[in-house]
């Protein structure tokens, strides 16, 4: 037997095969990043010349796949040792024990606010990479048969006092804005009806019931928790939302929509509003070039508290993982200010990093895209209160989106009762935490 594996040895030399050490490999997980396989192989290389002991392994992962395989890896034996995931899946591993605790002065470079909106029970367990937050998109062709943003010009003319015996006359422009364009989901919702008399079009078309956007809203309003959602201005809300569903100033796929639904609204002319990212705009350029053309951008609608959102990916080390030091710098070299800013000059996404949301890349308002791409950075100054996953948060929107669907299709049923119920459904899914 000796003899065989000195002979095997030999032949292996001989031939220039190697017997593969994992030791020095660190595995590394992104989700759906294959068509910038240049820039993250270039991240790689640019680490491992000045890391020669360590070889990185990069694995990329269908987004479809991501959330299934992640968590067959991670509660296995043999986990990646860094993988890019969203925040809701992030805190579901971190609830079970299976992520490795981040220390807080490792990231103190990172936007504050994004920071806290990845701790779990006070802990951080990831390291935000890359965030998107959406603008209004406006159909100015639609707009201007509103009143909608116009201003009134009165000219008062009086006579001002120069010296003791003469006077000068002194013009003064006086302007008033009648209807400011909404910045709000009240706003939106209080205009409706004038818009849709004004132009045959949908102020705008919520999606209601994708995923937690509801619970966004809420978020934005002080009323995402169970004592608050079926409060006196909970129901007022919702109560909106129900009015312009069953007078038909909302489309009657709210109850269904999802966001690319909604977009598709907004391409074809059916709406004069539309939220999403920058990137979007690049979709509507190439697919509806007449409505882009008439397009402008402006912030993202605000509720009662102000505040704007945002969406993010992260990276976590799983408890598991057998380099989680060597994963960890990787992860804070791949997500230093330089390479977030290459990377969002590929993508439109935006960075996360003090340094690099400083950046004169985020105060450029040149063109259309660039101006999207502006405002959403500076969207991450104002964040407060973000908005907080809970353990059983997909739950929860589930809850939240079918009390949605109710309130709007179900006319003999009060939106206080309905709220009620989902205030005791919402504390029972609490409790089970």
């Amino acid at each position: 037997m000796k003899k065989l594996l000195l002979l095997f040895l030999l032949v292996c030399f001989l031939s220039g095969c190697s017997v593969k050490n994992d030791d020095n490999i660190l595995t590394f997980w992104t989700l759906q990043m294959g068509d910038f396989s240049e820039y993250i192989n270039g991240v790689i290389a640019e680490y491992e010349k000045t890391h020669p002991d360590i070889k990185i392994e990069w694995v990329d992962v269908p987004f479809s796949e991501g959330d299934k395989r992640t968590l067959a890896a991670v509660l296995g034996n043999n986990p990646p040792d860094l993988v890019n995931l969203n925040p809701d899946f992030s805190a579901l591993l971190a609830q079970r024990g299976a992520l490795m605790n981040i220390p807080e002065t490792k990231v103190e470079g990172y936007n504050k606010h994004i920071i806290e909106s990845l701790k779990y029970n006070g802990e951080l367990y990831s390291i935000p990479w890359y965030a998107t937050s959406s603008v209004t998109f406006v159909n100015w062709d639609l707009l201007n048969k509103t009143q909608l943003g116009k201003e009134e010009v009165e000219v008062k003319t009086t006579w001002r006092k120069v010296s003791r015996h003469r006077y000068k006359p002194f013009t003064q422009k006086i302007v008033s804005v009648d209807k400011p364009i909404p910045i709000s989901y009240t706003q939106m919702n209080n205009n409706a009806e004038y818009v849709k008399k004004s132009t045959g079009a949908y102020i705008y078309t919520p999606n209601l019931v994708d995923n937690d956007s509801m619970y966004r809203i809420l978020n934005k309003y002080g009323l995402s928790s169970p004592d608050k959602i079926n409060s006196e201005e909970s129901v007022k809300l919702f109560a909106q939302f129900r009015n312009l569903y069953q007078n038909n100033l909302i489309p009657k796929e709210t109850v269904s929509i999802t966001h690319r639904e909604a977009f598709e609204q907004y391409m074809s002319g059916k709406s004069v509003f539309f939220q999403a990212g920058a990137n979007f705009l690049n979709m509507l350029k190439e697919n509806a070039p007449n409505v882009y053309n008439c397009t402008e951008v402006k912030p993202q609608l605000i509720g009662a508290k102000g505040q704007y959102d945002f969406s993010l990916m992260n990276f976590v080390i799983p408890i598991k993982a057998k380099h989680k030091d060597e994963a960890l710098d990787f992860c804070l070299f791949l997500t230093n200010s330089e390479n977030q800013l290459k990377l969002a000059k590929k993508t439109n996404v935006i960075a996360t990093t003090n340094k690099a949301l400083g950046s004169s890349f985020y105060n450029d308002y040149s063109s259309l895209e660039s101006k999207a791409r502006s405002i959403s950075a500076k969207q991450l100054n104002k964040v407060e209160p973000v908005v907080k996953q809970i353990r059983n948060q997909k739950e929860l929107n589930t809850l939240i989106n079918a009390a949605v669907q109710q309130i709007l299709t179900d006319k003999n049923k009060s939106v206080k009762s309905i709220l009620d119920k989902l205030s005791e459904d919402w504390e029972v899914l609490i409790s089970e935490e």
